[in-house]
């Protein structure tokens, strides 16, 4: 019997769209043999939709008019079976619901990819792809995950979060800033992905703009030295905490400072189709020292090991080439096109990553399932409930 997947993709994300494409991507490449997959669309108000059209990239060309002919659908638990459940449901003639036995979960950025999602689905019962809920909030925000890799001894660039109180008061914020980093500085939206709000600033204007726009998408923002000759180096990761591998290395080329948004995803659109992040101008692999490759590679094992990762993630990594110093920049816990192009080298072609991540979701479900979450106690027979002082 084929294991039923349910496919998720988009959501309430500013990088909604680009969910999509790595979700078709990931739904086009699924071993049919094995698996029967039912493609899952995420409005941009986490709203679910499945139908006929919904695994089609160019329906999404008018999403309105897809929506129109799809079924909006909700996660139900019946006697420890997990099903999309058409809504509203109709007594007479509506659609059946559809059982799934495990959630593939393809979504970016924060309201999906930061641990929400993920709790929902732990909630509602049904096993999923990827890394659990904390490994997956940490994962996102960049300062608490900047604070575990340290006690790690994992190499990074010292960064001081802000928040809206500092924001309040820019000119203050600003010099402060100014006092402790100096120029040039990179400032980036503490819980997104994608590069988006993130920019690199190199005097007091443009650090004022910098500040402007990360505000505009979290409420809280991290500030570094910016590294001035910078070289920015990737490497997917395969595995779980205990067990895990790296990937080949690559070399993202990019127009500006860092690798923005539109290189990722705009300038690379035309021609590209449904590539997503595998249309990226890229060195594979990375033009690197074979020991400086194996240091990239080893480091980021550690570093996914250490965050408690599962499923693929990709560890973006910088060099300063005025001293060679190798740093840990971010992890995406849920990369773009699930970083298939740096397997596929080593010989994992992108159905095959898939099988392995499915295996390594369900390895995870075997290993929870032997732990005691529950334990038998008379506590509500025998308490009182006259006194002020509850339980405690």
């Amino acid at each position: 019997m084929k294991t039923r997947v349910a496919m998720m993709y988009g959501g309430k994300s500013v990088e909604h769209e680009v969910s999509v494409i790595s979700g078709i991507q990931a739904l086009m490449n699924m071993d049919t043999e094995r698996y029967e997959v039912t493609p899952v669309y995420l409005t941009k108000n986490n709203e679910m939709y499945i139908g006929e059209d919904i695994g089609k990239m160019e329906a999404y060309k008018d999403i309105p008019t897809l929506l129109s002919r799809s079924q909006r659908v909700i996660m139900v638990n019946e006697g420890g079976k997990v099903f999309l459940q058409p809504i509203p449901q109709k007594l007479f003639g509506g659609k059946k619901p559809v059982e799934i036995d495990i959630a593939f979960p393809v979504v970016h950025g924060t309201n999906v990819e930061d641990g929400t999602l993920q709790g929902y689905l732990k909630t509602i019962g049904i096993p999923f792809v990827g890394c659990d809920v904390t490994a997956s909030a940490v994962g996102m925000d960049k300062y608490i995950m900047k604070t575990i890799l340290k006690e790690s001894g994992v190499p990074l660039l010292d960064g001081k979060l802000y928040y809206l109180s500092d924001y309040a008061e820019l000119d203050k914020m600003l010099d402060s800033i100014e006092k402790q980093f100096g120029y040039p500085v990179i400032v980036k939206p503490v819980n997104l992905g994608s590069s988006v709000g993130i920019s690199v600033a190199k005097d007091r204007e443009a650090l004022t703009r910098s500040m402007d726009d990360a505000f505009r998408y979290a409420t809280k923002v991290l500030v570094e030295h910016a590294i001035s000759k910078l070289r920015e180096i990737n490497c997917s990761v395969l595995g779980d905490e205990n067990e895990a591998e790296a990937s080949e290395i690559e070399e993202p080329m990019h127009t500006e400072d860092i690798l923005s948004y539109e290189d990722k995803y705009v300038s690379n659109a035309k021609g590209s189709g449904q590539k997503g992040m595998a249309s990226v101008a890229r060195k594979i692999p990375a033009d690197l020292p074979a020991d400086k490759r194996e240091e990239v590679r080893a480091l980021a094992v550690k570093a996914f090991k250490a965050l408690g990762c599962n499923g693929v993630s990709r560890i973006d990594f910088m060099i300063d080439e005025e001293n060679g110093k190798l740093y840990f920049n971010e992890i995406n816990t849920i990369p773009g096109s699930l970083s298939f192009y740096l397997w596929e080298p080593l010989g994992v072609p992108y159905k095959e990553l898939l099988n392995r991540m499915i295996k390594l979701a369900m390895k995870r479900v075997r290993e929870e399932q032997a732990l005691t979450f529950t334990f038998d106690t008379n506590i509500l027979n025998t308490a009182s409930f006259g006194g002020s002082k509850g339980v405690k």
